[in-house]
């Protein structure tokens, strides 16, 4: 029986897992440096990953209407997900915590987390969309 490749085993890990997003080091366990991002960038080629920023990657499936490749969670999911894996408490911002509690009615447009008083210099978009960082 022939072993399982480096992106079989990745792959295998991409549909185990609950999570959506993926951060590079997810990977290393599977291959060399250079074999993970050569199978990464693949994966993201073929529209199974797509790319939010360094080193960050979210499960995608393909869209219903253009057929390219869309995230299978919402911006601002993902960017609560990738603050947890890299230990930053984080929260939705100001605009859509008074949306859930009702003291509003407007949707805020651009997908805002609040980092607290962390520092973040790191830029994930979906696309066109940027996550927005809110501080306290």
């Amino acid at each position: 029986m022939a072993r399982a490749t480096t992106k079989d085993r990745i792959l295998a890990s991409l549909r185990n897992s609950k999570g959506k997003v993926f951060l590079r080091d997810d990977f290393n366990r599977f291959g060399t440096y250079r074999q993970v991002c050569r199978v990464v960038k693949e994966l993201s080629n073929e529209g199974k990953l797509i790319r939010l920023g360094y080193g960050t990657y979210v499960k995608a499936h393909p869209s219903s209407i253009s057929g390219k490749p869309v995230a299978d969670e919402s911006l601002i999911n993902i960017g609560l997900e990738v603050m947890k894996k890299l230990s930053i408490k984080a929260d939705v911002g100001k605009e859509m915590r008074a949306l859930i509690e009702g003291d509003s009615t407007q949707v805020p447009m651009p997908p805002i987390v609040n980092i607290g008083n962390s520092r973040v210099c790191r830029k994930l978009s979906v696309g066109n969309r940027c996550l927005v960082y809110e501080k306290n």
